[in-house]
């Protein structure tokens, strides 16, 4: 590892890492909490729903493949964070960063703008998300007292405000250093709702009700029509593709870790444990809750309604997935933060409204950094957020579109090219025609969960109402 710069104190040398930030104190836990809470969304509920559409040869199969290229691209990925060695090499702090560090020329300014449209797109889908699991709540219980057969619509946009509050109040948490509490307590409630979803699955199993399920899943001229299946079983392979994925936020997680051991080691220990136990919860919610719902799965089935009884069970589920998007916001918003302040400080670093920091004490809190500039930025950033999920509330479809058209640069092909230019791998051994195949695979998974994922809001806009 690099030594501190000669001009820090022997004091300063223990405080500060070799480039000269306040030491980092993240651990593999930690790190694999970050990724559980970035990769175990709710949309680990949908799974079923693409497994209905895939069937049980090719659902296992798809999941399982997804998690190896994942697993593999990022332990990729891990070993660019320092530069030329893995090991002893600078910083890279941003994927940007490492990008142009790495790959040289203008192709760090693409990887920025999948990255960060991408960023933006899932702070904007998880408003959205929790307001369903918000009304579902009040459905649930609604349910429950007239009958699964009365009317109980309830509009999303009061809770995505009520969302946008808390987000206000949590972005205030100065940096991703400070986050790690947060990340740990998302990651347990993805635990409890997943958890919640596959007993509810294991008695309705249990109950003895029949679903017809099959080999291929679901069946042109029964379940769906011809155009319906191709178009579904894009989307799922899509879903599933993108369930995996955590590039976006890899390397602001692996910039927690502390020196020793090594970032890579320390990230890819992180990578293996958060990607099997991501696996192991996709597998059971997916093939069991096929298993319970057959190909007329929900695309939630907790707040599509799955389940109705016991109600007091399926609102605890949805709670717990209300919780873990709120910390997993946090987690995809905290780059796009870090990008706008970083920049601003650099290029005004006299002025204190950008960079002066206040410390307040607050009780049974304690101590924390106040910047103004940070203060507005932010509360205007989720406002914004706010108000496109709220204007747009089909905006989940566009969010798909959006992974789709990031999946393969930021998982695929940038870890891929940056591997082979680091490791300096020959042209043409089986190494590089491995790593080229590998991302002209994803390449068309990409191109056709995107079509997928298009004609989904084309669907959409048939029937948009604003504020519904």
């Amino acid at each position: 590892m690099a030594l501190p710069d000669s001009s820090f104190s022997v004091d300063s040398s223990t405080k500060y890492d070799d480039d000269g930030r306040i030491k980092r104190t993240g651990t593999w836990v930690t790190a694999s909490a970050h990724i559980v809470t970035a990769v175990i969304g709710s949309g680990v509920l949908s799974l079923a729903w693409a497994v209905a559409q895939l069937g049980w040869i090719a659902g296992p199969i798809i999941l399982i493949i997804f998690s190896l290229i994942t697993l593999y691209t990022s332990c990729l990925l891990s070993d660019c964070y320092r530069s030329p060695d893995p090991i002893t090499g600078t910083r890279n702090r941003k994927y940007m960063t490492m990008v142009k560090n790495i790959l040289g020329g203008m192709q760090y300014k693409l990887c920025g703008l999948a990255q960060y449209v991408n960023l933006i797109g899932v702070t904007i889908g998880y408003s959205i998300t929790a307001s369903i699991s918000m009304v579902a709540i009040k459905r649930s219980n609604c349910f429950h007292e007239k009958g699964h057969n009365a009317k109980c619509h309830t509009p999303n946009y009061p809770f995505m405000v009520i969302f946008g509050v808390v987000q206000i109040l949590l972005s205030q948490i100065p940096d991703f250093h400070e986050l790690s509490w947060l990340s740990i307590l998302a990651a347990i409630m993805s635990f409890g709702y997943a958890s919640i979803g596959i007993g509810l699955s294991i008695a309705k199993i249990a109950g003895g009700e029949h679903v017809h399920t099959s080999l291929t899943g679901t069946i042109i001229g029964v379940d769906v029509t011809n155009s319906q299946k191709i178009w579904n079983t894009f989307q799922s392979i899509g879903n599933i593709a993108f369930a995996y994925a955590f590039s976006t936020v890899l390397v602001e997680i692996q910039d927690t870790l502390k020196s020793s051991p090594p970032e890579n080691k320390a990230m890819k220990k992180a990578t293996v444990t958060g990607v099997s136990i991501t696996t192991t919860f996709y597998m059971l919610c997916g093939l069991l809750g096929y298993s319970a719902f057959g190909n007329d799965a929900p695309g939630n089935f907790l707040t599509g309604f799955g389940f109705y009884e016991p109600f007091w069970l399926v609102d605890i589920g949805n709670i717990f997935i209300v919780v873990h998007l709120v910390g997993a916001y946090q987690v995809f918003a905290q780059p796009i933060f870090d990008l706008v302040e970083s920049a601003c400080t650099k290029r005004w670093p006299e002025n204190e409204f950008i960079t002066k920091e206040y410390i307040v004490n607050l009780p049974m809190i304690g101590s924390i950094r106040i910047n103004l500039f940070r203060s507005i930025w932010r509360t205007l950033y989720v406002i914004f957020t706010t108000f496109l999920a709220i204007i747009l509330p089909f905006f989940n479809s566009i969010v798909g579109l959006l992974g789709a058209i990031s999946f393969w640069p930021l998982t695929v092909y940038f870890p891929t090219e940056m591997h082979l230019v680091q490791a300096k791998v020959p042209k043409f051994s089986i190494t590089w025609i491995g790593l080229k195949s590998l991302a002209m695979f994803c390449l068309l998974v990409t191109l056709l969960a995107a079509a997928g994922s298009i004609e989904g809001i084309v669907t959409e806009l048939k029937t948009y109402a604003p504020f519904s």
